[in-house]
C-alpha cells in the first residue's frame, strides 16, 4: 500500500474518532490490506493525535484470547498505543458521548519501572521490570461501522482501543500468581463472567513477554513508566448510560466504572 492511501485512511479514521461517525470497513474496501499496512495506518492515526496535542502513556494488547484469535483468523495477538487523553481514574464518570459503540473489557494493567527491550524477553524479566499491576477496564470503541471487523481493520484503528481506566489498588506482581488468579466482572450488580488469568496467552505476564518481543523486533522499546493493558479476561460488554460495571481480581482487588449520559 502507497504512503497516500495509508495516510488517507489514517485520516479518516482520526476523522472518525473526532465526529463519532464510523466508517466503513477498510477490508471491504482494501481486499488486498496486510497486516503491515494496517499498522502503517495506525501509526499515521496515532500522529494526527499527537500533533493535536495527546502523548503516548503506553500499550494495550488486544486479541489475546483463542475465542477472539479465532474469530478474526489470526494465530497471535495484535497491539495499539495508550494516549494520555484515553486515560481516567477510578470514579470518574465516562460519558457516552464520546464514544460510537463502546463495549467494556475487564483486565489486568502493568506500569514498568524499567525499560523492556525485546526480543528475548522472558515472564521472568517482565516481573523483574514490572512496578505494579492493578484491575482495570478498557473500554473498547470500533471507529468502523457496526463492528464489522477483521483483524486489518482493527488493527489500522489502533486496536480497537477508545478510553481506559485505571483502579486505585496496586500490589507488585511478584506477589500474586496472575496465571491462577480468578476475575469476577459484575454489570449492574449481576454477574456477566468469571475468568482466570490463564485465559490471555497461559498468564499476561506472557501477554507482556510477548508485546515487549514484537515490538523489539520492530526497533521500539517499552518504556519505564509506560502502561501496559494485558489483554481482556472477560467477554466484551456492551455499555449505554446508567451501566456499571465492577470487576475484582484474586488477590489484587477490585476497580468500577460507570457511563453516563
Amino acid at each position: 500500500m502507497d504512503t497516500s492511501t495509508i495516510q488517507k485512511y489514517g485520516d479518516e479514521l482520526y476523522q472518525s474518532l473526532q465526529s463519532r461517525r464510523p466508517i466503513a470497513p477498510l477490508t471491504d474496501r482494501e481486499p488486498g490490506i496486510t497486516i503491515d499496512d494496517a499498522y502503517q495506518i495506525q501509526l499515521r492515526m496515532i500522529q494526527r493525535r499527537l500533533d493535536a496535542g495527546e502523548h503516548v502513556v503506553g500499550k494495550k494488547i488486544g486479541v489475546t484470547s483463542k475465542v477472539v484469535m479465532d474469530m478474526l483468523k489470526v494465530n497471535q495477538p495484535d497491539f495499539g498505543h495508550l494516549l494520555s487523553g484515553m486515560v481516567f481514574n477510578e470514579g470518574e464518570p465516562l460519558s457516552m458521548g464520546q464514544f460510537i459503540a463502546p463495549k467494556a473489557e475487564a483486565e489486568v494493567a502493568f506500569v514498568l519501572s524499567r525499560d523492556l527491550t525485546g526480543p528475548g524477553v522472558t515472564a521472568a524479566d517482565v516481573l523483574r521490570a514490572t512496578d505494579c499491576v492493578m484491575p482495570c477496564f478498557e473500554i473498547v470503541d470500533s471507529r468502523i461501522q457496526d463492528w464489522k471487523i477483521k483483524i486489518q481493520d482493527t488493527v489500522a484503528d489502533n486496536a480497537s482501543c477508545g478510553v481506559l481506566t485505571l483502579g486505585g489498588v496496586r500490589k507488585s506482581p511478584r506477589h500474586i500468581d496472575l496465571a491462577l488468579a480468578g476475575m469476577v466482572l459484575e454489570k449492574n450488580g449481576e454477574m456477566v463472567s468469571t475468568s482466570a488469568g490463564a485465559s490471555v496467552q497461559g498468564s499476561p505476564v506472557n501477554a507482556v513477554a510477548w508485546l515487549a518481543n514484537t515490538l523489539g523486533r520492530l526497533g521500539i522499546s517499552l518504556k519505564a513508566g509506560d502502561v501496559i493493558l494485558s489483554g481482556s479476561q472477560s467477554p466484551l460488554v456492551p455499555v449505554v448510560a446508567g451501566d456499571s460495571l465492577y470487576c475484582s481480581v484474586g488477590g489484587l482487588g477490585g476497580t468500577s466504572v460507570r457511563f453516563v449520559a
